[in-house]
């Protein structure tokens, strides 16, 4: 029986919203798993617009959810209307618009707070038991999703956003670019991704492998 999957978005691009490479090799896995899949994102303003060629900041504002429906070809929802009920796993990709838009982690550092449609979604499965994926960055999350005591990986320990998660009460897990970290009391699976990745295929070693272990922890309904 096929497993349903629900991945949060928070844009499109690396620096302003979702990390496009890990959010479509996200879904190349779940699909090649065979993996019935709806992609979310909340219904905001982002942070702001960069323009990925040159790096500096544009004079625009775009919608989170509009972004991401770039990568989700239009089959998008507001995460408003997520119900964990219809759900067997959670998946959230990277890119800075993690730290952006789905939080102000990018901006308040440890004193983060998590955009609270986000935050009730990922909390309503960590307490449904269901498996949750946290991939590049959104390890970043995983105190105010699990609580005190989370374990996860950001790569390495001397990352900035390592050392965060250590001082908001995570444990942080070193962790290879291929391989992932499982938190096993509290389903969840973390992976680096391009926090160490020098290509796309590096990205994919680590992303195919979380995929695949949610999925193996996932009960199908």
């Amino acid at each position: 029986m096929s497993k349903n999957v629900a991945v949060i978005l928070s844009g499109c691009g690396v620096y302003d919203g979702a990390e496009i490479q890990e959010s479509v090799i996200t879904l190349l896995r779940l699909d090649q798993r065979g993996a019935k899949v709806q992609c979310f994102a909340p219904n905001i303003a982002q942070l702001h617009v960069l323009n990925h060629l040159t790096g500096e900041e544009a004079p625009e504002s775009r919608n989170v959810l509009v972004e991401s429906a770039r990568i989700a070809r239009g089959a998008i929802k507001d995460v408003r209307e997520l119900n964990v009920a219809d759900f067997d796993a959670l998946i959230l990709p990277g890119g800075f618009g993690v730290a952006k838009n789905l939080s102000s982690f990018a901006n308040e550092g440890t004193n983060l707070s998590v955009q609270p449609d986000v935050l009730a979604a990922a909390r309503a499965f960590a307490s449904a038991g269901k498996p949750i994926g946290l991939i590049c960055i959104s390890p970043a999350l995983a105190v105010q999703i699990f609580g005190a005591g989370v374990s996860a990986t950001l790569g390495s320990d001397e990352d900035d956003a390592a050392k965060a998660l250590v001082a908001m009460g995570g444990k942080h897990v070193a962790c290879s670019v291929e391989d992932i970290v499982e938190d096993e009391e509290r389903k969840l699976v973390s992976t680096p991704a391009y926090m160490l990745a020098q290509s796309i295929s590096q990205a994919a070693a680590g992303i195919n492998k979380l995929v695949d272990r949610v999925l193996e922890l996932a009960l199908p309904h």
